[in-house]
């Protein structure tokens, strides 16, 4: 049985989607640590509350 995705379910959907693209323009950039890398550290932002905290010069 397949019911119909929820808007939230669409939403992370798209999330998702910008997120893949994301990370393979920083492997074709950058290569594949420094994207894992970058990844990993966002979620540690986010697990530490820091997320908007960062200062721009």
């Amino acid at each position: 049985m397949q019911t119909e995705p929820t808007p939230k379910d669409e939403s992370k959907d798209e999330f998702f989607e910008r997120l893949a693209k994301l990370s393979e323009e920083m492997m074709a950039k950058h290569g594949k640590d420094f994207s894992m890398g970058a990844l990993v550290l966002a979620a540690r932002w986010i697990a530490e509350n820091r997320v908007g905290q960062l200062k721009t010069n």
